[in-house]
């Protein structure tokens, strides 16, 4: 059997019931399945290709933290970053072959084609524009094919845009048609998220984009006919209404658990000292403590705090990553990294994209900043779209074959059991 699996991000059931308008929907099977939480990319990602929970695999956020390090690393792409069997390894040792274009954490020896974004970022600012491919040489080959490089700006930042997306499926595409694909294809494609995020899911906005996206996919779909692929699409997570930021950092320095070090007159955080620290990402952050007694002092912090959903423990999420507590936003609210309170204080990579530096998942660098020129903002009350909660029949997210699903299937965990026993 040969597969190609696309993974749409923020491809949620009900958002797919309410503009599906493509005719080649009705030529697969569909059905609403659960999510993983946190319904994340990296531990999404992670969870399909080992069939096991966050807890499980490691990928407990899309970063991590060092507690020796007192550093969280955010968007790192080693494949060795989460733990467990892939789905495919009895495929592969068998002589099946399998490739991933643009999934997270991709680069290692997981598979046999690598397409994934790698630019090298200069040390006096600014970015060379590249991307990790195995076998060497592929990338270019397909920008060749194409006619264009991929370009980073429109996969993140505020100037995200359709091209990532297109670029892509271009160039799953041309390997499909080709024979030059693997077996089994695993590709992402990314920018629905980003707009949903910007404008929310009730936008008007939402509905063109979901019709370019709805354009790429049935573009994939074609050429995996073609190429005699089976296909299985799905989403990672549900974007829902978000209007109500929350600064857990800031809470924790009020209650003295988080330091700051003031850097000609900018507050950089002191994770050394620090009591405790919150590496936020969306709908979840994981507090990490310094002394394991303030355990029950600083939930009760967070008891008090309005559009905190919930309050877990390590052990209720029981992976040496998480953090000592783990704190659910409610619906509406998010949380965001910032611990300073003036603009003036802000360390300097706030103001621009920078993905590995920031201690948390920054959401308004999909916004540009009035000032100063080509900054992104520091508004996080413009973000409308959110996730990482994932208990709620409106976190469903869609899951489409072109073939039969056991009816066991009602969750990402189980859909990546049953791709397994296919390929074996």
């Amino acid at each position: 059997m040969k597969l190609l699996v696309i993974q749409v991000a923020a491809l949620g059931y009900d958002l797919w019931q309410k503009h599906a308008r493509a005719g080649f929907w009705k030529k697969l099977k569909t059905r609403n399945i659960r999510t993983v939480f946190p319904a994340l990319t990296c531990p999404v990602q992670a969870s399909f290709r080992t069939a096991l929970p966050p807890e499980k695999h490691g990928m407990i956020a899309n970063g991590v933290f060092d507690r020796k390090l007192c550093k969280a690393f955010f968007w790192e792409q080693s494949s060795s970053l989460y733990e467990g069997k892939r789905i495919w390894d009895k495929f592969r040792s068998d002589g099946g072959t399998v490739g991933q274009i643009c999934w997270q954490q991709s680069i290692g020896a997981d598979s046999d084609l690598i397409v994934s974004p790698a630019p090298i970022h200069k040390h006096h600012g600014g970015m060379i524009q590249d991307f990790y491919s195995e076998p060497d040489g592929i990338y270019s080959s397909l920008c060749n094919k194409i006619g264009c490089k991929f370009n980073l700006h429109s996969y993140w930042g505020p100037f995200t845009s359709i091209s990532s997306t297109r670029w892509i499926a271009s160039a799953a595409s041309e390997l499909l048609v080709s024979n030059d694909s693997t077996d089994m294809l695993l590709v992402y494609l990314p920018h629905l998220d980003y707009d949903l995020q910007k404008y929310g899911p009730s936008s008007r906005k939402v509905e063109n984009s979901f019709a370019q996206v709805e354009t790429e996919i049935e573009r994939l779909f074609v050429s995996a006919k073609l190429a005699g692929y089976e296909v299985l699409l799905f989403g990672d997570y549900a974007i829902t209404h978000a209007e109500q930021p929350i600064y857990p950092n800031r809470i924790l320095w009020d209650a003295g658990y988080f330091t700051e070090r003031n850097v000609s007159g900018r507050l950089y955080p002191d994770l050394y000292t620090s009591k405790a620290f919150a590496m936020v990402d969306h709908q979840v952050a994981h507090i990490y403590l310094k002394d394991a007694n303030d355990l029950d002092k600083v939930a009760g912090i967070f008891e008090n705090v309005s559009g905190v959903l919930r309050i877990l423990t390590r052990k209720e999420m029981n992976h040496e990553r998480c953090g000592d507590l783990i704190i659910e936003a409610a619906a509406g609210c998010w949380f965001a990294y910032p611990w300073w309170e003036k603009a003036s204080q802000a360390p300097d990579y706030a103001g621009h994209i920078d993905i590995h530096n920031k201690p948390g998942f920054d959401p308004c660098e999909l916004f540009m900043s009035l000032w100063p020129p080509m900054s992104i903002s520091q508004d996080a009350t413009r973000i409308r779209g959110t996730h990482g909660a994932s208990y709620r029949p409106e976190h469903d997210v869609l899951c489409a074959t072109t073939f039969a699903l056991d009816e066991k299937v009602t969750s990402i965990t189980a859909a990546a059991a049953m791709v397994e026993s296919i390929l074996k």
